[in-house]
């Protein structure tokens, strides 16, 4: 049933949470649900109702009765314009808080468990400039303020940024994000202008017609940068240009790629990447390792969190130099790499083909050689048969995409009957979901929230499975 327009007033509504799409969620003295923009738990507000939903209402602030004592200032100043950061006005001890409450809601509540330990979330050090990847949109119709449209003589429609919610075909233009550390704004500002005055075409989304489409930048915490720039059309003297531009400017980059994408999607992953100044690759280290990343490679987007989070999955493992490891969903293969020393041998599953070829390129590359690696969907491949061939694992470390682990790779699990599960979830809510279907057979001892995206309502969450005819 689609959302009815409504236009009406409520006054004094509470905010006592915040839903997974960053708005605040209150109740009104008859238990009518509302969603509400710009708002944290701790507000009392007057709203204005715009949209009505199955059970819930929809509505924006209209007076603040009372400020949550979370309540912060905001340092972007595109907060709540452009669509990245949902919690800028939530102070961040708030951000942990209400992530840690709202994991264990859907532990105790979706997957009705009873967890041993709860460890304290981990937070970050510094919750902005944490990301290694941003993607920005070039767009020649930027989106414009009701100041700007209500000025007078030609404005500037050319923006490099992100695309606006609920614009698909809409970019706001950004000088400063607050998200990757520099040189990101001062490389993206100086593209922006250098085309501008260069008179580069901006791309248009709607009539997928222009020149320069997307920006793409990398970095590690080393210092590496890679630049990838998606043009939409080739023209070799204006893309020479551009990058050579660059290359001269920015002697920080490392890696400067390009690809000509005309179809009808920024996607990368079909593209052929070029090359143009310096590696291919940049280098990431996480502990003793090294990770070769390039244009198409996931690795985690905030590094340094990463080792934290591997550090808490490594320590749940409790791996003793004898195990044989399984890591399900293993990607580019960063925690079963990181696990390799520990253990006797350890084999990752993953259905991206490029995702196992890095990983093999990396276990290569940090001289690894009791890491194994398989390809193929995971409800067909982990099976008896996998499991005759690699040996019988004594952990099992999974971690799956949001929609959690397919109902066929649960009942594997149940059938292989490990000692010990670490499930590594970035949704707690699918997580809690498989965890109620191994309760029979397994008991939570711990569980640990990690903060891997502040600003935002993400949040990962470890557990540890232990088969519950083991005492220790």
């Amino acid at each position: 049933m689609a959302r009815k327009k409504i236009d009406r007033i409520e006054k004094g509504l509470k905010v006592i949470d915040i839903n997974a799409k960053g708005m605040g969620v209150a109740k009104n003295n008859e238990g009518v649900v509302y969603f509400i923009k710009g708002v944290i738990p701790g507000d009392v507000v007057d709203v204005q109702v715009y949209k009505k939903g199955r059970r819930y209402f929809e509505a924006k602030p209209i007076q603040w009765i009372t400020k949550s004592p979370h309540s912060t200032t905001p340092p972007c100043d595109y907060f709540g314009v452009c669509g990245g950061c949902k919690l800028q006005h939530l102070s961040y001890e708030g951000q942990l808080e209400y992530k840690e409450k709202g994991v264990l809601h859907n532990l105790n509540n979706i997957g009705k468990i009873d967890i041993g330990t709860v460890l304290p979330i981990t937070g970050v050090e510094n919750p902005y400039y944490y990301r290694n990847k941003m993607e920005f949109s070039f767009s020649n119709k930027r989106w414009l303020t009701s100041e700007e449209i209500a000025q007078e003589g030609e404005i500037q429609r050319n923006g490099l940024g992100f695309h606006k919610p609920g614009m698909w075909d809409k970019v706001v233009d950004i000088d400063h994000c607050h998200l990757q550390a520099d040189p990101s704004n001062e490389i993206r500002n100086a593209i922006r202008s250098f085309a501008i005055k260069e008179k580069l075409d901006f791309f248009d989304t709607r009539e997928q017609q222009g020149f320069l489409r997307t920006l793409m930048i990398r970095n590690t915490l080393g210092g590496e940068v890679m630049v990838l720039i998606q043009f939409f059309k080739e023209d070799q003297e204006k893309r020479e240009l551009l990058l050579n531009f660059l290359k001269s400017q920015f002697p920080q980059i490392t890696s400067l790629l390009y690809c000509i994408n005309d179809k009808g999607n920024d996607s990368l992953y079909d593209q052929n990447i070029v090359c143009y100044y310096g590696q291919d690759f940049i280098t990431e280290h996480l502990g003793d390792l090294q990770f070769k990343i390039t244009a198409k490679s996931f690795y985690q987007t905030n590094p340094k969190q990463a080792e934290t989070l591997y550090a808490i999955g490594k320590e749940f493992a409790n791996l003793k130099g004898s195990e044989i490891v399984y890591d399900l969903y293993t990607g580019t293969g960063t925690i079963a790499l990181s696990l390799a020393k520990q253990c006797a041998k350890v084999i990752g599953i993953e259905s991206v083909p490029e995702a196992i070829e890095a990983a093999r390129e990396n276990a290569v590359f940090n001289q690894i050689e009791n890491a194994f690696f398989e390809v193929g969907d995971m409800k067909d491949c982990f099976n008896d048969s996998f499991v005759e061939q690699h040996g019988k694992a004594d952990v099992v470390i999974t971690d799956p995409p949001r929609n959690g682990m397919h109902g066929d790779v649960v009942k594997q699990l149940l059938k292989l009957a490990p000692p010990r599960i670490v499930y590594i979830s970035c949704n707690s809510s699918t997580q809690a979901r498989d965890l109620e279907l191994m309760k029979e057979a397994y008991t939570v001892l711990k569980s640990q929230a990690v903060d891997m995206f502040p600003q935002t309502h993400h949040v990962e969450n470890v557990v540890l499975l232990q088969r519950n005819d083991i005492h220790e």
